[in-house]
Parts: structure tokens; sequence; C-alpha cells
């Protein structure tokens, strides 16, 4: 099955530059509804709760690939959520975004030479050999949101709507330090700010499938997860590539699979 980027990304967009996808011919059908069952097990669950605002989304998946979530990224965000007076960082889906408490150009104002952002985050790199600052890739995401018309949550669902600039920005956050072979961050992104499409396909989603067979890559994971979601579906649960994934992670990460 020899497809291109041109028609598949994480974030279920076009990518701007084509390139060839991996084959997934070997999982056969027999494999697969054995992952759809294994995932069906796990109770896929709609999104509960998302951060209020994009930077606590953007500083999420800057911080989150390559730390523990629940004792490093979440506690980061909150600091950073407290900086800007905002106690309650997280909103229930369910109900209507509030105003965005610390909009992308409030937190560069607040973190810049003379209170850097690694303040109140750490100094952690987007790699161990000779990444780059997390904090500086958060200000350049920010920086590069703001110069195409993005500075608040309210703003990403036109974005997203609109395909040809949303390539244009999310290329344009691709040639950022820090992207990574499979710019897992950058997709991670565009997840918490709201796409339901989106595929985070981290260590945690490649370990589950490893231990139920499946021997993949970033970008072959990200492919099956919406495979799965489909069949689901079909089946009549209808059911989100965010929803596989997230049920996914949640079950990786749980204490016994650590």
């Amino acid at each position: 099955m020899n497809q291109e980027v041109g028609e598949f990304s994480l974030t279920g967009h076009a990518e701007p530059q084509a390139r060839q996808l991996p084959d997934l011919s070997s999982t056969d059908q027999a494999e697969l509804e054995h992952l759809v069952n294994a995932v069906q097990a796990l109770n896929p669950q709609p999104r509960a709760q998302r951060w209020r605002s994009l930077t606590y989304c953007l500083v999420d998946a800057v911080w989150s690939i390559g730390a523990r979530y629940d004792t490093v990224v979440v506690p980061l965000v909150r600091r950073v959520a407290h900086e800007h007076g905002d106690g309650e960082p997280l909103v229930d889906t369910g109900t209507p975004l509030p105003r965005d408490p610390a909009p992308l150009r409030a937190f560069l104002a607040r973190f810049g030479p003379h209170n850097p952002l690694t303040s109140v985050t750490n100094r952690q790199r987007t790699s161990t050999r000779g990444g780059a600052l997390k904090a500086d890739v958060a200000r350049r995401y920010a920086e590069v949101l703001l110069e195409h018309g993005v500075g608040t949550l309210a703003d990403v669902a036109p974005l997203m709507r609109d395909a040809r600039r949303f390539e244009h920005v999310n290329d344009t956050l691709r040639r950022l330090p820090g992207e990574g072979q499979h710019g897992v961050r950058r997709n991670y992104l565009w997840m918490l700010a709201g796409d339901d499409d989106g595929v985070k396909p981290d260590r945690m989603v490649l370990r589950w499938f490893a231990r139920h067979g499946q021997h993949v890559e970033p970008l072959e994971a990200a492919m099956l997860v919406r495979a799965i979601a489909d069949r689901l579906t079909e089946l009549g649960h209808p059911t989100t590539p965010w929803e596989v994934d997230h049920a996914i992670w949640s079950a990786q990460r749980a204490p016994r699979h650590s």
C-alpha cells in the first residue's frame, strides 16, 4: 500500500511535502480485528476535559514528549497557569470555552529576558543529544502562531477549517528546532487544541502495539489507530482517532505496564 504523506498525516491533514508512507499490508484482517477487540475492551471515551488556554496546550505539547506526564508536565502547566492568575486551567469539554486566561501574546510578554520561562518550568531539551531547550521551542511556537493570527483556542478551529492556511502554519512549525523525526510534538499540539482526528504515536502507544504483536513505527501506528477507529465506527461504536489514541495511551501508562 504505497501512499504519500500528501494523503495522510498524524493530524489527518495533508502534509506539504510528499514522501512514501509505510506499507501496512502485512497487518492482515485477523490481526486488525484482534487490535479492534483489544481497543474496544478499553472502552474508548470522548475527552472529558481540556486545557482552557492555547498557551497551556502549547506547554503540554512541548514538554510531554520524553517527560512523565502526571509528575512533570501537569504540574508544569499548572505553574504557567498560576503565573497568569489562573487556578483552574482545565475545563469540561461539554461547556463553551471561556475567555482565554493566557493568550499567547500575554504568555510571550510575561516570560521574556527578565523572567525566563525556565523559572517556572525546567531546562529539559527536546533530545538528550543536543536537542533544543523546550522553553525556547515553546516561545518559538507561540511566536509563529501569533504571526499567523492564532493567539487563543478560539482561533484554532477556523484555522483548521482552512486547509491551505493550516498547511502553511503547520509547515512553518515543522521547520522549527526540536521537531523530531515524526513531528509527534507538533501534531499533539493540534490534538490538545481540539483536533479529534489527530494521533500521538508516542512511546506508550508504540509499546501497546508491540505488546499486541505489532512492532511498528510512529506513522504505521497512526495509520493503525485510524483503522481501528474506522472499524469501531463501522461496528456501531462511533469512535474518533483521538479516543483510540487516548485509550491506548492510558492503558499502557497504567502502573502494571510502566
